[in-house]
This record gives C-alpha cells, structure tokens and sequence, in this order.
C-alpha cells in the first residue's frame, strides 16, 4: 500500500476520533445549519421553524438562509435523508461532512505536486491540513469548512488549467466558484480571478465561460431571495454596526449611529486587522507562514499562486475593514478555510527548496518538528472546542425540564431549537418591549423568555434580579439560566420599528 493511502487511512481515523470530541453542533452557525438540514431532508424546503436573529423574523416557519449560504445545510441534508434512520440527524449529518473532509488531504497532496513539491514535501502537507491545527475540530463540524476547503483548493487546481486556456477547465473553475460562493457568501470574490482569465487573451474563452457559470449560480440564488423578501437591512446589519449585538436588534442600526460613533469604529477596524492576522498566523501554524511566503516568491509566475494571494489579501481587508465585528467573531477564520490547504501545498513547495539548502538532518528536524507542533494545536483546538461547546451545552441541558411547555425567547434560539425541539425565537437586543413585539411573530406565543449568563445588555436589569414587566412571573432559575414564565399578555403593541 501507497505512503498516501496510509496516510490518508489514518487521517481518517482522526476525524472519526475527532467526531467523537465534536458530538453535536456547538455553536450558533452549525446549530443553524443542522436544524434547516433536518427540515430539509424530510420535504420541508429552506425553512426554519425558529427565529434566530430579526433578519428573519415573520410568521413561522419561516424561509431560512437570508445570511446564511446553503451548501453546508443541503450536504448535511442528504446525510440525514440517507442515515438519519440509522445513525440519527446529527451523526448521519456529520457523516457527510467527514466524507469530504476525509479527501481535503488528498487534493492537498495534488496541489503540492502541482506546485512542484517532490512526494515527501506533499504528504507532508496533506499530513498538516488532516490533523488541521486550528481547523482540527472545524473539519468534523456541522459548518461549512470542509466543504469549502475542498471547494476552494480545487478551484485553484482548475484555475491553473484554465490560465493555459483550457475552457473546460474554466467552466470548472466557474462552477467552484458558484459553489463556493453558495458556501460562505465571501466565495464570490473568487469571481475576480475568473475576471483575471478574461483579460489575458490565451485564456480569454475560459475566463468568459467560467464567469457566466459563476454568475448563473450566484444569479439563481438572488433570485431566490428576492422572491423571499430578502431583509432590506442585512447589507446595514453587516456593515454598520458600532457594538456586535446590534445585529440582533429589531431596529436597524444606521448611518447616523455609526458615524457618530466613528471613532470607536476606526479603532475597531484597526483592531480587526490586528486580530484577523494574528487568526492567519496561528491558522498556519507560525512555522508554515515564511515557507509560504518563499513559495508565493519563487511560483509567482503562476497564476493560480497568484491568484491565492491576492485573494488571500482581499478577503482579509474585506473581512477586517467592512465586516469588522462579523469578522473578529469567526467569520474571518471561517473564510480561511478555502486557502487552507492551498497555502499548505503553497508552503509545501516552499520550504522544500528552503530546505534544500540545508543538511538533511536539519529539513528532517524541521519537518518533524513541524508536525509536532500542528499536532499539539490540533489537539488543543480540540480541546477548546470541548470545554467551550460540548459545557455550554450540557448547561442549556440541564435548564430544558424547566422551561414551560411550548415556544420560547432565547438568545441562541438555533442552539435551543436543536436541544429542546420546541420553536424558539431570538430576544431582540433592543430589549423588553422589542422582545414583546417579535412575540406577535409566533403562533401559537411563546410561554417564556430564557436568560443565560451571556446575554444582550438590555436584559441585564432583569437577569439581575430588577423589575419585571407584568407580563412575566418569578424567574424560574437551573445554574446560571434563568427562565420567566410569560403569565399575562405582552402583545400591546410594537412600539420598536426597523
């Protein structure tokens, strides 16, 4: 048996091994993800029966992915429509995305050897992207990462086809992108290289063919939401919020706000770019980042490496400097996960002529080392993920007997969807009378408001133990959650607008 395949048989065991730390969604993104998908795969279209911010705030159900792209909840989809009898929604959901993590190494090993990485070089650079490092628990996770990890290193393997004016391989090329961008919303920059095709005359046809794929799909899926009433307000919910929990505010935040505010946003840009490559840094280990740079030197003549970095920059000064808050809570690392095992291969490349230049017990030390060091980040990312999610939500757990029968206000409402199969609806971040008024969005009205220990400022007063509205009775409490039991009518009204 091949070097490749064995490895490829034991980075496979340690995503199962892995999947066993990550045993259900964890957070807000793939809670989301994993509860459309499980009304997906049994006939119920894109919609959810809970509200997890006022994007998409209306009558339940209520059509789902007005931020969200749809590419993770259809593979996960077809997991539990295959599986779920047998394994249940969320390990049959899971199984999918293993399956395509279990190859993101393997296109990784392609892409070292494309760059010209002898054999060694490139099975360690599908070793570095298996084991993950900070992607360790993100490859097993109900998200998008190992779709679009997958997605976005074979884009860049078909753009290099298609730069020597092979159409079929930029209609490839426009398919990834269209894909990619149904992945996570940022993937249509990639679209800026297929423009990049198109400017130079040998790959003229295959820069034009892949675009209007790309555009076809991108096209189709803002149709879709249009014909949904996609939220006039996302496009402010993204850009102009002054603090995070805003965008979980029924009234949408405004250009007035935040220019008045515009010295605290400039300070928050500036630190978004700090934070954002620092998360690049840590992404590629510290030890990969000048192999990467060598290589990104040495291949410069190639278009697919130049097109990595320049799309690498621009994502990361899009994310930094317009989607500032989005991007220091995730979403920058999130768009990472399509350079990934790219940039290793890139790095691959790299720091096997690096090293060719030194005694071969110092590449042997250095490649080792290296390993050893993506291997204990794997294991503390792991690690993390466990105490952060797999606690957070035995807490929540601990809390369900609790609650009132029937619907409910939560600020995580996609985590309390999942764990408690109830519908559930987001507390505005405006407050109280904001909370009474996305009441008037269910039917039947929820019974409760729950309150954790991290919650929006509005209801510090009430978690606190301060005056309650009428309308709520005495808070019901299990650890640091704390239920009020709706007692009297709360519908008088919204006196909060968008």
């Amino acid at each position: 048996m091949s070097r490749l395949a064995l490895l490829t048989l034991a980075l496979v065991a340690v995503r199962i091994g892995s999947a066993f730390v990550v045993a259900q969604p964890g957070y807000t993104d793939a809670y989301y993800y994993a509860d459309v998908a499980s009304r997906f795969a049994r006939g119920l279209g894109l919609t959810a029966d809970f509200v997890w911010s006022p994007i998409e705030l209306g009558l339940l159900p209520v059509v789902s992915h007005r931020f969200w792209m749809p590419l993770a909840t259809v593979l996960q989809g077809g997991g539990i429509a295959a599986l779920g009898a047998t394994l249940g929604d969320f390990r049959a959901a899971q199984t999918g995305i293993v399956i395509v993590a279990a190859l993101v190494p393997l296109i990784t090993y392609a892409c070292a050897r494309t760059l010209g990485a002898g054999a060694r070089a490139a099975l360690f650079a599908a070793a570095v992207v298996g084991l993950g490092g900070l992607f360790m628990p993100a490859w097993v996770s109900l998200d998008g990462f190992a779709p679009a990890a997958l997605i976005g290193s074979l884009f860049f393997l078909a753009l290099a086809r298609a730069a020597a004016g092979d159409v079929r391989a930029g209609l490839l090329a426009g398919l990834l992108v269209g894909l990619l961008y149904l992945t996570r919303a940022e993937g249509a920059l990639f679209g800026l290289a297929l423009l990049a095709l198109a400017l130079r005359p040998p790959s003229r046809a295959a820069g034009i063919a892949g675009a209007a794929i790309a555009l076809a799909i991108g096209g189709a899926w803002l149709i879709r939401n249009e014909s949904a009433g996609a939220a006039p307000d996302l496009l402010a919910r993204a850009t102009l919020l002054v603090r995070y929990e805003e965008f979980f505010a029924i009234r949408s935040p405004t250009l007035d706000a935040f220019l008045a505010a515009l010295p605290a946003v400039l300070g928050a840009k500036a630190g978004a770019l700090a934070t954002n490559a620092i998360t690049f840094l840590f992404a590629f280990a510290l030890v990969l980042v000048i192999p990467l740079a060598r290589g990104a030197q040495l291949l410069w003549s190639r278009l697919e490496v130049r097109a990595w970095c320049a799309l690498a920059l621009v994502i990361f000064l899009v994310q930094s400097l317009i989607f500032t808050l989005h991007s220091t809570r995730g979403s920058y690392f999130h768009s990472l996960g399509a350079f990934f095992p790219f940039g290793v291969a890139l790095a691959a490349a790299g720091g096997e002529r690096l090293l060719a230049q030194r005694r071969p017990e110092m590449a042997m030390a250095w490649t080792w080392g290296s390993l050893i060091l993506v291997a204990a980040l794997s294991g503390g990312a792991l690690s993390q993920w466990d105490a952060s999610f797999n606690t957070g939500a035995r807490l929540r757990l601990a809390a369900v007997d609790a609650i009132p029968a029937g619907s409910f206000l939560a600020i995580d409402a996609a985590a309390w969807r999942w764990l408690t199969g109830r519908s559930v609806i987001v507390t505005p971040s405006d407050g109280l009378d904001a909370a009474a008024c996305a009441m008037s969005f269910a039917d039947p009205h929820p019974t409760s408001l729950v309150l954790e220990s991290a919650h929006f400022t509005a209801y510090d007063a009430l978690y606190q133990g301060g005056p309650r509205p009428e309308w709520l009775g005495a808070p019901i409490e299990r650890g640091d959650v704390k239920i009020f039991p709706v007692i009297g009518p709360s519908l008088v009204g919204c006196s909060v607008r968008r």
